[in-house]
């Protein structure tokens, strides 16, 4: 048996160095293992020897079902569909962003069209749409309940253009970011699994049917920020995302609105969510949730920046029916 790194692993034939790197490129780990007899985490831990001892990179054939980054043997590596993050450099000026729009047709929230009016006043340099855009649920993992009615994907993405073309007109100028999220990635989920043969076809991705947004996972602003749909988990999770990440976090997922510092030595961070665009108890989560009370707010985030320098995070609450509350002060919308 041959000597990975001092460990003895099971196979049935020795393998070279530049059969391994041709074999991993050809079929992948898996099934470089299964074609010599290898167990997978013996195959990976030699091909990571073998990266660090030539200093190079070992890359499978591409997969189709998978999106975003991957970190392999120090290096980022592009997957196909989506840029791993956008990075912005801000001195002056505001960034818009709201989470978790959930959009319904038929259906427009007070949140909504309190982002268009701000767009409108604060003319933002950045308005990012930071993941779950759209809700998916005919294409939801999680069977239907009972006999509720779904929109069709063709109906979802339609009114998606329709009220994503909204921002787009009251914000011209800025630059517009699409943060993937999860509900958004059913999308090209499922039809990875179904039809992968139709990989980088135009039109099958979720990307093709939005042009004037930049799609990512990640969004780095300044050395300060970071935004991305979300992170760490609980109650808690906007003070865990800005601990884990080492900047100030702008998240969704959450839906529940909240601004959480956190100072050390370092001066002050701000772990944000920034709530759901989507009415709370709107037609998207009755059954759902069951309509159980939910720890959820409605509204958006604003972000202020001074020669460079964010400051103090500001959210703009939903209040009640066509009421915002922002500033101390409340309007009607």
């Amino acid at each position: 048996m041959p000597a990975i790194k001092g460990k003895a692993v099971p196979c049935r034939q020795r393998v070279s160095d530049e059969l391994l790197k041709k074999s991993i490129a050809e079929l992948g780990v898996e099934g470089t293992a299964k074609r010599y007899g290898y167990i997978p985490r013996s195959v990976k831990a030699r091909r990571r020897d073998i990266e660090e001892r030539e200093g190079i990179v070992i890359k499978p054939p591409e997969r189709v079902n998978r999106t975003g980054p991957i970190v392999r043997g120090g290096h980022v590596e592009q997957l196909n569909l989506h840029p791993a993050s956008v990075s912005i450099g801000i001195q002056e000026g505001h960034v818009i962003i709201g989470s978790d729009s959930h959009y319904w047709p038929g259906v427009v929230s007070t949140a909504h069209n309190a982002f268009l009016e701000f767009c409108r006043e604060f003319k933002p340099k950045v308005v990012i749409k930071n993941g779950d855009e759209a809700d998916f649920p005919s294409i939801s993992r999680h069977a239907p309940i009972a006999w509720e009615t779904r929109p069709t994907v063709a109906d979802e993405i339609d009114n998606m253009k329709a009220m994503l073309g909204e921002i787009e007109k009251v914000s011209k100028g800025a630059r517009h970011i699409w943060p993937l999220g999860n509900h958004d990635s059913r999308f090209e989920t499922r039809l990875a699994t179904l039809v992968p043969e139709y990989a980088k076809v135009h039109g099958v991705h979720l990307k093709d049917n939005f042009p004037k947004w930049e799609p990512c996972w990640l969004v780095l602003i300044n050395d300060c920020l970071a935004v991305k749909h979300r992170f760490k988990s609980g109650i808690n999770a906007p003070r865990l995302n800005t601990l884990w990440s080492g900047r100030s976090m702008v998240t969704g997922h959450l839906h529940c609105q909240s601004i959480q510092p956190l100072s050390d030595y370092n001066g002050t961070r701000w772990g944000v969510d920034a709530g759901c665009i989507a009415d709370p108890y709107g037609p998207q989560f009755y059954n759902y949730t069951e309509m159980n009370p939910l720890n959820w707010r409605s509204g958006f985030c604003l972000l202020t920046f001074v020669k460079g320098r964010m400051l103090m995070p500001e959210l703009v609450w939903i209040s009640g029916p066509g009421r915002v509350q922002f500033r101390g002060k409340e309007w009607t919308i």
